[in-house]
């Protein structure tokens, strides 16, 4: 066995104190412990603490886990009231998270409803100008039928035959048909043009709505399922990066602003959709009023121009009645003066003959007596009367071609009015019967 003693060291308590609560205490001051001769004798060291330093090392524990175990009830109290003050703000916190929530969803329903609800006009807008288009274009192909009618009258009235081929008023209304046609189908081709162009901005209104109210609806999920989330909720997880700012992130006021500009792109496209509508309305009821009253024009003017034409035609075959009449008559006359120059030959050779027989007499016996006298002034009265007669049958017969001229004149009038007439009754007026109707013009 060693004859070296044990000594025990200093004991220090090895509980640390949190930082900023304790201090170091100061080491014990150990006083060298004085060495007996007795122990040494005795073999044993005499290194040993004395009762008052035993004593005082008690004490100093003590007190030390005295202080020790009033920090941790402090500590601890303290951190119970902070675990309540913490629950309690976290609970608040998230309850006003849940309420902010539950307000931005109705914000997001309200502007999500008003997307939803020109969303509809857009379409329903669309859909009335893709009619109002089908409209114009049945109206734009109905005034082919007036257009044909129109330049066939023209072309019909262009075989009229020789004094007949004048520009009457027939033919200036009918020109003015023709025109005005012209004028429509342009307009028409124009508007319908429109339509297509406003029917363009409302798609791409539409689009644009579209896509927000679809970012809507997907941030309305989000929220409404962010909302639903509780401490209890199972589908909860950590994600620490998420409380970062995100780049392009938009303010309140700019989300609101973005969706009020699309909708009010989409009211003034709305509004623009409905004006045309009312436009496209109001003119293709004018063009079909403008059409049917130039249309009445026409017809009224060829129904005056038959009139006139009956009455002239029926002056003429009575004029060329009374011609034939005159004609007849004149030939009768004609007639009667040949014969009335045949029946003086007659007497005209007897009287002729006794004076040659007369001339033939003897000396004196070729006295010019009363009866060379008589047969003289017979002869010359036959001579003056042939001459009357060949003088008026020459007249008569002048008067006669004359006649016949008027009647061929006459006859050739008639015949071109008649021919008028076909063209004007068989050929126009009843081509003008398959005029379109006011629904076909107005696009129905």
């Amino acid at each position: 066995m060693s004859s070296d003693i044990i000594v025990s060291p200093p004991y220090y308590d090895s509980i640390a104190a949190p930082q900023g609560d304790q201090e170091k205490s100061p080491p014990l001051e150990q006083d060298i412990p004085q060495l007996s001769s007795g122990s040494v004798t005795a073999g044993y060291r005499s290194a040993k603490y004395s009762p008052a330093e035993w004593f005082s090392n008690y004490q100093t524990i003590l007190e030390q886990a005295g202080t020790n175990h009033h920090k941790a009830q402090n500590i601890k109290q303290k951190s119970r009231t902070l675990s309540q003050d913490t629950e309690a703000a976290a609970l608040k916190t998230q309850a006003e998270g849940t309420r902010l929530l539950g307000e931005r969803l109705q914000e997001i329903h309200y502007w999500k409803s008003e997307l939803q609800r020109h969303i509809e006009h857009l379409q329903a807008d669309t859909e009335s100008l893709l009619m109002l288009k089908k409209r114009l274009e049945r109206s734009l192909d109905s005034t082919e039928t007036p257009y044909a009618i129109a330049t066939d009258n023209l072309t019909c009235r262009a075989r009229r035959l020789g004094a007949e081929l004048v520009r009457d008023i027939v033919e200036e209304e009918l020109v003015k048909e023709v025109d005005l046609i012209r004028s429509i189908q342009a307009l028409l081709e124009k508007t319908a043009a429109q339509i297509v162009a406003q029917i363009k901005r409302n798609r791409e209104a539409q689009q644009t709505l579209e896509m927000d109210w679809s970012d809507k609806c997907q941030a309305y999920s989000f929220d409404d399922a962010s909302g639903r989330h509780s401490n209890m909720s199972p589908d909860t997880q950590q994600h620490p990066s998420s409380a970062t700012m995100q780049e392009q992130v938009s303010t309140p006021s700019s989300w609101t602003q973005f969706t009020q500009d699309n909708l009010f792109k989409a009211m003034q496209e709305e509004q623009a959709t409905n004006n045309l509508r009312m436009l496209v309305e109001q003119m293709l009821q004018d063009i079909t009023d403008d059409l049917r009253v130039q249309c009445t024009r026409v017809d009224r003017a060829f129904s005056l121009h038959c009139e006139d034409l009956i009455e002239a035609k029926t002056q003429l075959e009575m004029k060329l009645v009374q011609t034939l009449e005159q004609i007849g008559s004149q030939e009768r006359n004609i007639e009667a003066l040949q014969q009335a120059i045949h029946n003086k030959e007659a007497p005209l050779r007897v009287a002729q003959s006794r004076l040659y027989l007369r001339s033939l007499r003897p000396n004196m016996e070729l006295c010019r007596d009363q009866p060379q006298l008589c047969l003289e002034a017979e002869v010359k009265q036959i001579d003056a009367t042939l001459e009357s007669l060949k003088q008026k049958l020459s007249e008569a017969r002048s008067s006669l071609s004359h006649l016949e001229e008027s009647r061929m004149a006459l006859q050739k009038d008639i015949n071109c009015k008649t021919h008028s007439l076909f063209i004007e009754r068989e050929k126009c007026m009843t081509y003008r019967k398959r005029y379109p109707t006011i629904s076909a013009l107005s696009g129905y």
